[in-house]
């Protein structure tokens, strides 16, 4: 069974990061999951290049005549992706040895009107992985309604891009008017701070957290443009996550390049890649 979230692959050449490539992936690929329809989560030059290999494309639905949230299934239809599945928040997709449940996705996406987004709950045997992607927790109320139906989890993956662009970066070109300097900058494309982060983990219970989709790995540069620095607030930021759960004794990192991480149960090995 593989399962693979939000694609955006290095192609082989030779660099200094240790990172996996279209070689390195299965030549089937039983799932993609996508989380949302930003350029760094849903890059259509890797998708086309793994079309062959997917069975079963998983989008968020979109709320149906929005400029700014088109539909990624009509979107992935048109390029030749058959076998495309939309799902609702809470929604399931059961297989063999577990089962995929979309969860909702807070934030990040500057206050429009934006539904086709998603983060998803993966279980398999008796793990529990949640991909939080960019989610924003705006409103931790919400994950104390959604941890009562599923639970606490061993692996959170969460994205702490906490400045975020403004609207106009992103949406500018949809807007009909001319946006004020104050509310453009007010209005922005950000995942979680520390607070809101750490609100998650402790929400969830984890046993594991990971800080990732940070956009640090220079094959992203490309559609990100972010260059942090130690003084970067997300550098900040999520270091201070990765301190305070290690003090709780919490497996944490800031993932970078290639990460495999097995996850021991009493049935078969599970094993996970991080690129």
């Amino acid at each position: 069974m593989s399962v693979l979230l939000d694609p955006v692959l290095s192609y082989t050449y030779e660099n200094g990061i240790s990172r996996y490539t279209y070689e390195d992936l299965p030549e089937v690929i039983d799932f993609v999951l996508i989380t949302h329809n930003h350029q760094d989560h849903i890059l259509f030059e890797t998708l086309l290049q793994l079309r062959h290999r997917i069975r079963t494309i998983v989008v968020p639905r979109n709320n149906g005549g929005s400029l700014q949230d088109p539909s990624l299934r009509l979107l992935l239809n048109q390029v030749g992706f058959k076998n495309v599945i939309e799902m609702s928040e809470m929604d399931e997709i059961s297989f063999n040895r577990g089962a995929i449940t979309s969860i909702p996705f807070l934030g990040e996406h500057a206050d429009l009107s934006v539904v086709s987004k998603s983060a998803y709950l993966l279980q398999v045997d008796d793990y529990k992985l949640l991909f939080a992607a960019d989610s924003c927790n705006v409103a931790p109320k919400l994950y104390e309604h959604v941890h009562r139906q599923i639970g606490d989890v061993d692996a959170i993956f969460v994205g702490m891009e906490c400045d975020g662009a403004p609207l106009s970066w992103l949406y500018g070109p949809l807007l009909t008017q001319r946006l004020e300097r104050e509310k453009d900058h007010s209005r922005r494309l950000a995942g979680s701070n520390y607070d809101r982060a750490l609100a998650i983990v402790e929400q969830f219970r984890s046993k594991e957290v990971y800080v990732y989709a940070m956009g640090q790995e220079p094959w992203l540069n490309y559609v990100m443009s972010i260059k942090y620095t130690e003084k970067s607030n997300p550098i900040i930021h999520s270091n201070r996550l990765i301190e305070t759960c290690q003090a709780r004794g919490i497996v944490t990192e800031r993932l970078f390049g290639e990460k495999e991480i097995l996850l021991r149960t009493k049935k078969p090995v599970v094993q996970m890649a991080s690129a």
